[in-house]
């Protein structure tokens, strides 16, 4: 498509006399938010965040979680600025092409599309697994094909997506919430308040080589699973254009969210650790799950399943929501076609780039069981982690820069983070050292994917960078800096 047709495809309908081009409607509250921030996450909960304990033993895990959780604290204060002041679809997207410029917004949103996508695909692989618990739980002998049901769940949620944004995180809440009852429920359901009767952390007590079994090495290498603790709450920003008042619902929901992660990741692993050997819990599928049947209660053992199934699914939906607008930013700014930025007349919904996302994740779902194939799910959520950190990555250096253009007393401010720079330059050194600690388990993955990322760089450079009016994709409410 020429520069000139290009341009026209998206421009034609906004200028024309006396017609409006859709745009996305301002539905959400604090509420959607903190759905769409712990609803991604929580599943971390539920699985994943276990191979923490394999990598660095149990205090291992514990120690990785509250490292990453003081990452992703930071993460959610610098979102929570940031965006009240650029409050667009995109997200961090956003952010970059305000900030920095477009080569930078490009790589930014190609890391939250895949991230989100990856993520998504996981999920999906994942519920097949659940599905068929529930059903030998159920007493059915059948066995039930996984790839029906990781399509049939995907194409239901993006069905979902499709048809609004309110009703997606509204479902997001009511499942999310539960899931996170479920372990809640699983705490006082084994006298967590007094681990005598229940726990055994003897062998935690008083030794410190039980609890760290491969030293500080372990520790670190165990960070890289610590994000699944909290991995996906930075996607609050993703509806940033679709809340009542983004200065309010992204900061009071963000850290309404990662408030109730971090209470969440303590009970996770404290009843976990009391109930399963670390040998085993290192290499659970479903931790939690494992935990509830270990307990002998048949209540408990339904309850944690579905809870597990419920995160899952508000997981995924959440997913589809964050890929969509990262995909949609993009291509309203012409760095992708103008045609995925099409706003549905009646949902208000960017439908295209949520159709359009839909095939991928299908595929990157069903080739680890088509091609039999266990690792290759793991690579898919290694690339989802690795994107993200990606993205961690830019976000310390770019708060800087937003102080930078816009000091404080300049603009108004829905959220201001305290303490700066110190909270972006412990983010820029806490993601290094994520970094370090992937590239123990996973060199060849992180090293393909940046790969992957140089040549999408210059396939930007080359064929679409030419179609970017910078000046026309500063939209926020705010003075224009030099070079705009």
């Amino acid at each position: 498509m020429t520069a000139a047709g290009e341009s026209g495809a998206a421009t034609t309908a906004a200028q024309a006399p006396g017609h409006h081009a859709p745009a996305l409607r301002k539905v959400l509250s604090p509420m959607h938010i903190w759905a769409l921030g712990v609803g991604i996450v929580l599943v971390g909960e539920f699985m994943g965040w276990n191979f923490s304990v394999e990598k660095g033993g149990m205090y291992g895990a514990l120690v990785a979680a509250w490292f990453v959780g003081l990452l992703y604290t930071c993460i959610v204060m610098i979102n929570s600025e940031i965006t009240s002041a650029i409050p667009a679809a995109g997200g961090q997207y956003a952010q970059a092409k305000h900030t920095v410029g477009p080569l930078m917004a490009f790589n930014v949103g190609l890391y939250l599309t895949l991230a989100y996508t990856m993520l998504e695909a996981a999920n999906a692989n994942v519920l097949s697994y659940l599905l068929s618990q529930l059903s030998s739980l159920t007493g059915s002998s059948e066995e039930l094909s996984p790839y029906a049901f990781a399509t049939l769940a995907i194409m239901a949620l993006a069905w979902l997506n499709y048809r609004g944004v309110f009703a997606a995180l509204s479902l997001n809440f009511v499942i999310t919430g539960f899931a996170f009852i479920t372990i809640i429920v699983l705490f006082f359901g084994v006298s967590g308040w007094n681990p005598a009767v229940s726990l055994h952390l003897d062998g935690l007590i008083g030794s410190l080589d039980n609890g760290l079994p491969y030293g500080w090495i372990g520790v670190i290498a165990a960070f890289q699973f610590g994000m699944w603790f909290y991995l996906g709450i930075e996607g609050t920003a993703q509806a940033a254009e679709e809340c009542r008042s983004a200065s309010r619902s992204v900061p009071i929901g963000s850290m309404a969210g990662i408030m109730t992660l971090i209470i969440a990741a303590g009970l996770t692993w404290y009843v976990c650790a009391g109930l399963l050997p670390w040998h085993y819990l290192g290499v659970s599928i479903t931790p939690l799950f494992d935990a509830a049947r270990v307990s002998g209660s048949g209540v408990l053992v339904l309850l944690l399943l579905l809870g597990t199934l419920f995160a899952t699914i508000a997981s995924a939906n959440g997913c589809i929501n964050d890929a969509s607008r990262a995909w949609f930013s993009m291509s309203r700014d012409r760095y992708l076609p103008a045609w995925f930025s099409a706003v549905h007349p009646r949902y208000r919904t960017p439908f295209r780039s949520v159709v359009f996302l839909v095939p991928i994740a299908i595929a990157f779902a069903l080739l680890p069981v088509l091609l039999n194939q266990p690792t290759l799910l793991a690579t898919v959520i290694t690339f989802s982690i690795l994107s993200g950190l990606l993205t961690y990555s830019f976000m310390g250096p770019n708060f800087i820069r937003f102080r930078t253009l816009w000091p404080m007393g300049t603009i108004t401010r829905g959220y201001v983070l305290p303490l700066h720079p110190a909270p972006a330059i412990a983010l820029l050194l806490l993601s290094g050292i994520v970094f370090f600690a992937t590239f123990l388990g996973y060199g060849t993955a992180l090293l393909s994917l940046l790969a992957f990322y140089l040549l999408a760089s210059i396939w930007f450079v080359k064929r679409r960078y030419r179609y970017v009016k910078r000046g026309a994709q500063f939209t926020a409410d705010l003075p224009r800096p030099r070079g705009y």
